[in-house]
């Protein structure tokens, strides 16, 4: 038997009730907790440098770049001219890094609540970030994004959500809601797009979380999509939403998503590009007939939660 297999020293996450992953740990690097949560950063034999909030991965070395592509260049993409920019969460700063990529981006605004968050991966995640907390397009606010945005004038091509889920006790459920996409679509400039992280997509949870927040989002703007990635270290298919303040096709060829990325000078990418595009946003029919019968709307008096 494997020496590792050996080692009690593992991170073990239950992904649902019924099931766990676990992966050795060969370092911690760092381990307490925030105002709003606990935070462990640690070395994983199998993914590399992980952040974990509450107990659940955000996100590892070893994929990190699959989640965080994903999340961002299918909404700039769709977008004809992303200038004007808004992440709300993302303390890695892998969500700036990408959207930076992006050559005619002029101004960022990243809105995170837990500014030691924050520092430690400036402090710790620097293959994540990259240096993008240092590009002067981006303007960091530690505060919460309802508040934030709530008295925000100036408007925005592309708003970006990598909250952490919607758990019970964490500090972002009332940021999946319908008020808070009502708000966020007056936020958006015409020809605006809005995407969400937006759970767990497995065969065991797609209906937890990932089709009530389609449902909620689709009550706000004219034109939304659905799509799904497997990120090996959340143990799952993950789910993301996207969103057009404008009634339009949320459909692209690869052919255009190649000539926007080309356009836009983002090059280097390790997951997206037109071909990888088209597998995201093709869900599996049992998905897909999940999302045209959910009929739950989240609410901040009925917000829905995240295992």
């Amino acid at each position: 038997m494997s020496k590792r297999l050996d080692s009690p020293n593992w991170h073990v996450e239950r992904i649902t009730p019924d099931l766990t992953q676990s992966s050795a740990v060969t370092k911690v690097v760092y381990s307490g907790r925030t105002e709003y949560q606990s935070v462990q950063l640690i070395d994983s034999g199998a993914f590399g440098r992980c952040l974990i909030l509450d107990g659940k991965t955000q996100s590892s070395e070893a994929d990190e770049f699959i989640y965080h592509e994903s999340l961002v260049h299918p909404a700039m993409v769709f977008h004809t001219n992303p200038r004007r920019i808004c992440i709300a969460g993302g303390g890695e700063g892998a969500t700036a890094r990408e959207v930076l990529r992006h050559q005619f981006v002029e101004n960022v605004i990243m809105i995170d609540l837990d500014k030691e968050v924050v520092e430690l991966c400036q402090l710790y995640l620097k293959n994540h970030h990259q240096g993008s907390f240092e590009d002067p397009r981006l303007r960091l606010h530690f505060s919460d994004a309802e508040k934030f945005l709530a008295n925000y004038d100036a408007g925005f091509d592309v708003i970006i959500l990598d909250l952490p889920d919607p758990t019970e006790s964490g500090p972002a459920y009332l940021l999946y809601t319908l008020q808070f996409y009502q708000m966020l679509e007056k936020q958006l400039l015409p020809g605006g797009i809005l995407v969400t992280q937006a759970g767990p997509t497995s065969i065991l949870n797609y209906e937890e979380v990932f089709t009530p927040i389609h449902h909620t989002m689709a009550q706000v703007f004219p034109s939304i999509a659905a799509y799904s990635v497997f990120m090996q270290s959340f143990g799952e298919n993950w789910g993301f939403v996207l969103a057009a303040k404008n009634s339009m096709t949320l459909n692209l060829s690869p052919a255009r998503v190649d000539q926007a990325l080309k356009k836009a000078r983002v090059a280097d990418l390790k997951f997206y590009d037109g071909v990888s595009h088209q597998s995201l946003f093709s869900l599996p029919k049992y998905i897909r007939e999940a999302l045209a019968r959910e009929h739950r709307t989240i609410t901040k008096d009925k917000p829905i939660f995240v295992y």
